[in-house]
């Protein structure tokens, strides 16, 4: 048994099961970013944090795993060219440190992928892009062409 220290339900509102984001293009920051071993512990990744900052899945997070120390020199070569894109996107070439990529906004490209182990979809990064150079992110359709999105105003 576990003590609850008279937790009341009726106080706190219940958590939601999201569906991940639908395929598209989203405004996005880096809000965290961790170096992590591998399962395996034969490698080391990246694990970057995206949070969507406007539009309806405003506040929703997406995650880039960057598998920058691994066996596979294929696998090390996709990792730095999605890194070297993240740089790019965000404008910062040759950081010391990831924090240095955070909240910095960005476009990035979200798909869609199958689970292997439970044939559930997720959502999983396939681009990054300038957030200027970007095409129109996902907004609510009730925001209308006379509104101003907050990183323009």
């Amino acid at each position: 048994m576990a003590n609850l220290n008279n937790f009341d339900a009726n106080q706190v509102d219940p958590s939601v099961a999201l569906d991940p984001l639908p395929a598209g293009k989203y405004l996005a920051v880096i809000s965290d970013s961790e170096y992590k071993p591998t399962k395996t512990g034969g490698g080391k990744y990246l694990q970057l944090t995206f949070q969507v900052i406007d539009g309806e899945f405003k506040g929703r997070l997406v995650w880039a795993r960057l598998n920058l120390e691994n066996k596979s020199e294929m696998t090390v070569k996709i990792a730095r060219g999605e890194l070297s894109a993240v740089c790019r996107a965000v404008g910062v070439m040759q950081p010391k440190d990831s924090v240095e990529l955070h909240n910095i906004p960005l476009e990035i490209s979200v798909g869609l992928k199958k689970r292997d182990d439970n044939g559930e979809f997720t959502n999983v990064i396939k681009g990054y892009a300038k957030k200027s150079g970007a095409s129109p992110t996902r907004t609510p359709a009730a925001a209308g062409p006379g509104s101003t999105p907050p990183w323009k105003r």
